[in-house]
């Protein structure tokens, strides 16, 4: 299994009336950094960590979004910033990445596998924003991409994206802990 067929070009760019999803560049540290600021406490149970710290810098954004960038690049893993339809305000962000090693049999026939998480900002969830964005995901995956075999992940102690994930239609396939001893459910 592998991750992304060389041969074929990775979408660059989906939009919505309600949103505008490209891939995250260095450049847009300042929109992300807000976000992420904005929605810290949410983002704390999203990753299962401290990110961000209270003392979380524009500059250590900014490596973060080199590192996520030269890996789109060269396509070990895609990163996409959700923006507002305008392309002013930062709403969240999409990583898809490989598999997990504990994920692979979940697509052990695919040719191709991604594992797929998302968060959008804490002042969006009340207009339904991540309902929006993941089924606009479900549809872009299924359309334009040539992944056979998607998975979403989803801390344990996140239970508001369990529930999205659940009422969307999709099956908690397994749960597991990482190396690191976060816990985390994924759909399917």
């Amino acid at each position: 299994m592998k991750f992304y067929p060389a041969s074929i070009p990775v979408p660059q760019e989906k939009r919505t009336s309600r949103l505008y999803l490209r891939p995250l560049r260095a450049t847009d540290v300042e929109l992300d950094y807000e976000a992420v600021m904005a929605s810290a406490e949410m983002l704390h149970r999203w990753s299962q960590s401290d990110w961000p710290a209270d003392d979380f810098r524009l500059a250590q954004n900014l490596a973060d979004l080199q590192r996520h960038e030269r890996e789109h690049i060269e396509r070990k893993a895609f990163t996409f910033t959700v923006l507002n339809p305008q392309g002013t305000q930062c709403l969240g962000c999409v990583y898809i990445v490989p598999l997990w090693s504990e994920e692979i049999p979940l697509c052990k026939d695919a040719a191709y596998a991604a594992d797929v998480s998302l968060w959008v900002r804490a002042s969006e969830l009340v207009n339904a924003l991540d309902q929006h964005l993941l089924a606009t995901l479900r549809h872009w995956f299924q359309s334009e991409w040539a992944f056979d075999c998607i998975v979403f992940t989803v801390g344990q102690q996140n239970a508001h994206q369990a529930a999205l994930f659940a009422a969307a239609g999709l099956e908690q396939r397994f749960a597991y802990t990482s190396s690191d001893g976060r816990p985390w459910w994924v759909f399917g």
